[in-house]
């Protein structure tokens, strides 16, 4: 099993980072208990653009939402 490197929320948003089979590669979980997404990012990606990463995981998520009401 993949070690857990962090693990955070963002709001309603349970985010969990792993190591990905790749070893330049993180597996990020995100699952809102209605949604649920997983994507890989590289590393030097997760440690010098998080913030951005973050912004792109609340959107998508909004933007479920805002297609649920349509």
């Amino acid at each position: 099993m993949s070690s857990v490197v962090d693990s955070y929320k963002l709001g309603p948003i349970e985010v969990t980072i792993t190591e990905a089979e790749h070893p330049n590669k993180l597996k990020v979980d995100c699952n809102d208990s209605k949604y649920h997404s997983q994507f890989t990012v590289r590393k030097y990606e997760y440690k010098n653009y998080k913030r951005h990463m973050n912004q792109r995981i609340r959107n998508a998520f909004e933007e479920q939402y805002n297609n649920e009401e349509e």
